[in-house]
């Protein structure tokens, strides 16, 4: 099946201004752009643009809820993609996002952890995981924010866990930047779970954090992986499922 062709010149057009961005962000940290991955967020948008990124090189996609995620890995099999599940996650959902996810984001409760392991050992399948850290201001006081992620506290406790699980990959840290602050501030404090993270366990290297609206602010926190959406396939239209 061909793709539309004004359709895959608006995502390499995206893909090339997103570049641009991130190897400008990436010089003035002082940073090489190898350094940082692109996850691109196919939220709400259908196979055929999965497709289209992959024949421009992208083969890191990423989806929130597995509802839209489970048949879209489904319809692109034939690729070789890595699939990251970035959303808040229902332990209930473990043994589907087990099924098909490579890396997941959103880890953010020993439950949580302890079920996509169980799942993912009974499908023979092994998952990278990586801490959610909750950077709302309330998370310091106890309180956490409504997009999940453990206590920054308690990171290293979760980590442990994860690391612990004979099907699990710990992979590192993952945050989504507070609606309100400065998010230099917030991915500064990610940057420092992760270190305390990467001291006990050196090759837990990832941190995801930026999306569209602020990966510069995250390439100069030290993100390795970027989650991006609408900067490569623009405003997202309804939610499908």
């Amino acid at each position: 099946m061909s793709h539309d062709p004004a359709r895959v010149e608006r995502i390499k057009a995206n893909l090339a201004a997103a570049r641009t961005r991130i190897e400008e962000a990436c010089h003035k940290a002082d940073r090489n752009p190898s350094e940082v991955s692109l996850v691109a967020v196919t939220k709400t948008r259908p196979a055929e643009d999965v497709r289209i990124l992959a024949s421009l090189g992208v083969t890191d996609v990423g989806e929130n809820r597995d509802q839209e995620a489970a048949p879209k890995a489904a319809a692109t099999a034939d690729l070789d993609l890595t699939w990251h599940f970035v959303g808040q996650l229902q332990t209930n959902k473990a043994k589907s996002v087990a099924s098909y996810a490579d890396v997941v984001h959103s880890v953010d409760r020993d439950r949580l952890a302890r079920a996509l392991g169980d799942r993912a050992a009974s499908a023979g399948r092994r998952l990278t995981c990586l801490v959610q850290v909750d950077l709302d201001d309330g998370s310091q006081a106890g309180v956490l924010g409504p997009r999940g992620g453990v206590d920054p506290a308690d990171a290293l406790d979760l980590a442990a866990r994860i690391d612990g699980h004979d099907a699990l990959t710990l992979g590192g840290v993952m945050a989504v930047a507070p609606r309100e602050g400065d998010p230099h501030e917030a991915f500064g404090r990610l940057y420092e779970v992760a270190c305390r993270i990467r001291d006990r366990y050196p090759l837990a290297t990832v941190i995801s954090a930026g999306m569209s609206g602020d990966l510069e602010a995250a390439i100069e926190r030290g993100a390795t992986h970027l989650r991006l959406g609408t900067a490569l396939l623009g405003d997202r239209g309804p939610i499908v499922g």
